[in-house]
């Protein structure tokens, strides 16, 4: 066999072998080739379509108006977080339809998506894990009440893949410092035999859902405050919650034991005793104390550090800090909570307004704040 003939075979092999790799990947094709971050700066824009439709246009840092995303991105964002709830019968946001929306707006802008599964139709954190009116019947049928945890979490993912909308980190529950799916009053301590079976069922969806379909989505466990993480993922640990990507933790200083001068050390040993990815997936810090509607500032002066003032610079100054102790930490990302919640014409739950107009990232007159440039600063 001469040479030529010989380097024609291997020609003719290689080539089928490329053509039967694309036929076998052309049915599913939306795989997740998002780039990989070394670190994430996120934004929760749960509330900015609402917001939009009561009327707010957002200005950029040149007091441009701008598509609000768009801010985000050229700012220097590259993770957009969602809420989802499940039927959220008072208000028509942070439902399936709406979450589509945002998340469309975020790919639109080359932004990976965090979705947060709240399992539940209304708030939930460490106050309150409310279970979905529509699940209640198997309130005390841990077994079905799994199988449905898993059927939802799963079917979403299936719609979003449809559509081309698969997020690239999944939270299991939200702020789940309290065990998940409950009635009214929370219930201590933590009945593990039920919670570790919930929340590994919800974690098996996302781990199916990804093997069927090829993807790689990473799979976050979100406790409010570092110093509840301590105990949480100790116990979640030794009942046998282990298979999770990512730490996500709410760090707000008004409600923390940890100020910025002793974060680092919690952030280390957590990251570092669980061999997990770390991101603090919420945080804010005001701007201002001035209240400018009836709904009452949920951050005020009793969450003020040392030598962060409310001011803009104070805010980037904060966030600044903040992301670099994250970084010096080992920690994979900050994402800072609802900064686009301005106050306009519509009502809250709890009043007219917006109880988070003073510590979001755009000033009364929605221009970007200062603290918008922590993204690339």
């Amino acid at each position: 066999m001469t040479l030529k003939k010989l380097i024609h075979i291997l020609l003719v092999i290689v080539f089928f072998q490329v053509l039967f790799f694309c036929k076998k990947n052309e049915g599913h094709k939306n795989i997740n080739v998002e780039v990989n971050n070394d670190f994430y700066l996120g934004a929760d824009l749960s509330y900015v379509n609402e917001m939009e439709d009561c009327g707010a246009i957002y200005k950029n840092l040149n007091n441009l108006e701008t598509d609000v995303f768009q801010i985000f991105e050229s700012a220097g964002a590259n993770l957009i977080r969602v809420r989802l709830w499940h039927n959220p019968t008072w208000t028509n946001y942070s439902n399936l339809e709406d979450v589509i929306k945002t998340i469309q707006r975020a790919k639109d802008n080359n932004m990976s998506v965090l979705l947060d599964f709240h399992y539940s139709d209304t708030w939930a954190d460490p106050s309150q894990q409310e279970i979905p009116s529509a699940w209640e019947s198997n309130l005390n049928n841990d077994s079905l009440l799994a199988d449905m945890l898993y059927n939802y979490t799963y079917s979403i993912l299936r719609t979003l893949d449809s559509l081309e909308l698969s997020p690239k980190i999944v939270q299991i529950g939200n702020e789940i410092n309290p065990m998940i799916l409950q009635k009214g009053t929370l219930q201590w301590p933590i009945n593990w035999t039920r919670n570790s079976l919930l929340l590994n069922k919800g974690i098996e969806a996302v781990r199916n859902f990804s093997d069927v379909t090829h993807q790689h989505i990473e799979i976050m466990l979100h406790i409010a405050q570092p110093e509840n993480a301590i105990w949480w993922f100790d116990q979640a640990s030794t009942n046998n919650v282990v298979d999770y990507d990512w730490i996500g933790l709410s760090y707000y200083p008004q409600w923390s034991l940890y100020n910025l001068s002793n974060l680092g050390p919690i952030l280390t040993n957590l990251r570092t005793t669980y061999d997990k990815k770390l991101m603090i997936v919420e945080t804010a810090y005001p701007f201002t104390l001035q209240n400018i509607d009836v709904a009452n500032n949920i951050l005020d002066s009793s969450g003020l550090l040392d030598n962060y003032p409310a001011s803009q610079q104070g805010q980037l100054n904060y966030l600044t800090e903040l992301k670099r102790i994250l970084q010096n930490s080992g920690g994979s990302g900050l994402v800072y909570w609802e900064p686009a919640w301005v106050s306009t014409s519509c009502s809250t739950l709890w009043g007219n307004g917006s109880h988070w107009e003073n510590a979001t990232l755009f000033d009364h007159q929605l221009k970007a704040t200062k603290g918008m440039e922590f993204y690339s600063n």
